[in-house]
């Protein structure tokens, strides 16, 4: 027995130790590969993956603000988990169980499931799921949580990142996409499989729509090192144009 719980904390050791170490690497270092982009090719049987990484700077200011306002509104008040969501979602899901469920996953969670895990909704993969999330809210800034997030998450079939998916679906770099544009990507980043950015459907538009609307309402997004006070909305800027 005694051998038994030997075993047991090196093994617990080494997983802490791995993913600590492995959440402090990815602070610096760009993400270019993830278990989802592995996964996909498994089920796609091909080894195509577009994907490029850019820093934050050099993507459209408009995107940070259009993500919040489709997927993480209070993103830079939380520090990972969105408790006033949590319990929205749980009423609505408990009132409404033969509707659609709506979820309550926020950006710092997705980024640890795209970048550390793998999709599912299994109790174990959500343990980790909150494991890695106080991680990297605790080791990772805001800006750099957005930065692995917009480079990462599947914007389409086979890619990967918002420089990929300026690219292929609107030929052009992350840095030129217009608000309009940024707004009708964010509307696809629930199902981007099933929605597509390139080809809109008139129930895309009118998520775009939607989005557009909520970003008048969020500042912009502060740079690295910049405060964030949600009374002043630091930089006095707000994404109207």
């Amino acid at each position: 027995m005694k051998i038994l719980f030997k075993y047991i904390r090196w093994i617990a050791g080494l997983f802490f130790a791995s993913t600590i170490l492995a959440v402090v690497f990815y602070r610096f270092v760009p993400v270019y590969l993830t278990p989802l982009m592995i996964i996909r090719c498994v089920e796609t049987g091909t080894l195509t993956i577009h994907h490029h990484w850019v820093p934050l700077d050099e993507m459209s200011p408009h995107m940070p603000v259009a993500v919040m306002a489709s997927e993480d509104v209070r993103f830079l008040l939380h520090h990972g988990f969105d408790f006033d969501a949590i319990e929205k979602a749980a009423v609505h899901n408990m009132t409404n169980k033969h509707g659609r469920k709506h979820g309550a996953s926020t950006i710092t969670q997705q980024t640890a499931k795209n970048v550390f895990l793998w999709p599912g909704r299994s109790w174990v993969r959500k343990g980790f799921e909150v494991y890695f999330t106080a991680l990297i809210e605790l080791l990772w800034s805001k800006q750099r949580i957005m930065e692995v997030y917009l480079n990462s998450i599947e914007m389409g079939s086979s890619i990967y990142g918002l420089d990929a998916c300026a690219e292929y679906n609107f030929g052009k770099t992350a840095s030129e996409l217009t608000r309009s544009e940024c707004a009708l990507i964010a509307a696809t980043l629930p199902n981007p499989r099933k929605f597509s950015s390139k080809y809109p459907s008139a129930y895309m538009r009118k998520r775009q729509s939607r989005i557009k609307h909520e970003m008048r309402y969020i500042p912009s997004f502060p740079k690295e090192g910049e405060d964030y006070n949600p009374q002043t909305s630091s930089g006095g800027i707000y994404s109207t144009k």
